[in-house]
């Protein structure tokens, strides 16, 4: 049993109002502890986020610009290298110290 993944369900189910009684005890021990409180914070701002109203509509196309525009943007050096085949590799410079 992962006792980490019981403790985060006790504190889930009482930050939702659906701990059973027999599980009260249980959450508001968790909750003495740092992992419980960051544990009660982030399912506290999980919650937060979900409730919030959506910003207005995104603009026709806006996703399609959007693809567009991170398909054109470099690959970051390490995923570049990780991509290119083995002979480009080796004739990459190496960075001195």
């Amino acid at each position: 049993m992962d006792t980490h993944k019981k403790i985060r369900e006790h504190i889930s189910a009482f930050a939702d109002g659906a701990s059973p009684d027999a599980d009260v005890e249980l959450a508001l021990a968790a909750l003495q502890g740092d992992d419980g409180r960051q544990t009660w914070a982030l399912y506290h701002l999980i919650g937060d986020v979900l409730r919030v109203d959506p910003g207005p509509p995104l603009a026709p196309g806006f996703n399609d610009r959007l693809a567009a525009r991170l398909a054109a943007e470099p690959l970051p050096v390490k995923k570049a290298l990780s991509a290119a085949p083995v002979a480009e590799v080796a004739s990459v410079p190496l960075a001195s110290a």
